[in-house]
């Protein structure tokens, strides 16, 4: 046998001989050793990679409308349109989560079904001046915005957004064309979810601690062990667990990727808009009670008239369907110009879960455009 032939058959020709066997055996281990080295070294890297604090990005062509103290207002679609304002959530995670990427975008799905002019509100992370704001300086940056906008929108709040957009409906209802209301919690109550019995059972000093320890901020990273201890085994250990048995899949890295840019990197906010939060919207539910008092005037959501739709997930343990539903038992709209519907999926999903955005907000998406038609 010529040399060539000898290297490459020559393993198979020791195992003819029994002598050679623990020889080939080693052999063979030392090399499925080396594979899962590599593969190990590789894991690792990847978790560093994923978790770098790299800041999300719009997956959509924007441009910047407005740089306030509190957002950068993001413009996307044509200025001749009716604007339809997206008020993103403010509690730990970036705006991106209404244009998270190609094919996995509110924004693009808007605008592919009728809403031709859609803006977001890209909440800033708070910084060190910034912890003495309240509801009452945001509330105020987004009737700034409306006014640029013309003085009439539509408004889309995505849960924490989604009260947000309540308050400024009640407060100025002729500001307010249309409105959606995605997983936000309205009647804070009702249900009972996780979130829901965390605020009632632990006290106003366990949150005022938080704050403390932030230095009058309510610190992202803080928020982000919060919700990764209501699911511990998915974040914990399935997680790493999928991330390892799919580390040669370009696909499966490529989303994850995206989705640990946006979920590992949250954002600060305001201690006393927090606070403000904690106790008078979730302990003492004063916004569907009529007790809340915004811009100088108690807000009752009962001179919200425009033609509403609530969206809530089956399986969100954020905020449960109720908190979101119930909110027609206390809005002025007429019953007949309040749609509803529950979705399947849990709370994220309602946003960016690209099941719910291909089947059913081009509905949602069409309902706005006929609002804005009449």
């Amino acid at each position: 046998m010529s040399r060539k032939s000898s290297s490459k058959y020559g393993n198979l020709s020791l195992l003819g001989v029994p002598a050679f066997w623990p020889m080939t055996m080693a052999a063979a281990l030392a090399e499925a050793e080396s594979e899962v080295i590599a593969k190990n070294i590789k894991f690792v890297e990847e978790e560093i990679k994923i978790h770098a604090e790299r800041r999300p990005q719009p997956a959509t062509p924007n441009k910047i409308r407005l740089d306030l103290r509190t957002m950068l207002l993001r413009a996307y679609g044509e200025e001749s349109a009716f604007p339809t304002l997206v008020v993103a959530p403010y509690a730990g995670h970036t705006a991106v989560i209404a244009d998270y990427h190609k094919g996995q975008s509110l924004v693009e799905t808007l605008l592919a079904n009728g809403v031709g002019h859609v803006l977001l509100t890209d909440w800033k992370s708070a910084t060190e001046d910034m912890k003495d704001l309240e509801i009452d300086n945001y509330l105020a940056e987004m009737v700034v915005v409306i006014d640029d906008l013309g003085g009439r929108v539509n408004l889309v709040g995505l849960c924490q957004g989604g009260w947000l957009s309540a308050m400024v409906a009640a407060r100025f209802p002729n500001k307010v064309n249309a409105l959606v209301l995605a997983g936000a919690p309205i009647d804070t109550d009702a249900g009972n979810g996780p979130i829901k019995r965390m605020v009632h059972e632990l006290p106003v000093s366990f949150y005022e601690e938080l704050v403390a320890l932030g230095g009058g901020l309510m610190l992202g990273k803080f928020m982000l062990q919060g919700w990764k201890n209501m699911h511990p085994e998915q974040h914990y250990v399935e997680e790493h667990i999928d991330l390892y048995e799919h580390i040669e899949d370009p696909a499966y890295l490529a989303k994850e990727e995206t989705f640990k840019r946006w979920y590992e990197n949250p954002i600060d906010l305001p201690g006393r808009w927090y606070l403000q939060a904690i106790v008078q919207l979730f302990k003492e539910n004063r916004l569907a009670k009529g007790k809340f008092v915004g811009l100088g005037r108690r807000l009752d959501l009962h001179n919200i008239t425009c033609p509403t739709y609530l969206l809530a997930g089956a399986a969100d343990d954020i905020t449960t369907p109720e908190q979101v539903l119930n909110a027609q038992k206390y809005l002025g709209t007429p019953k007949e110009r309040i749609m509803q519907k529950t979705v399947p999926g849990g709370h994220i999903g309602l946003f960016m879960g690209a099941r719910t955005l291909k089947e059913h907000w081009p509905e949602i998406a069409r309902w706005i455009a006929a609002q804005t038609a009449q």
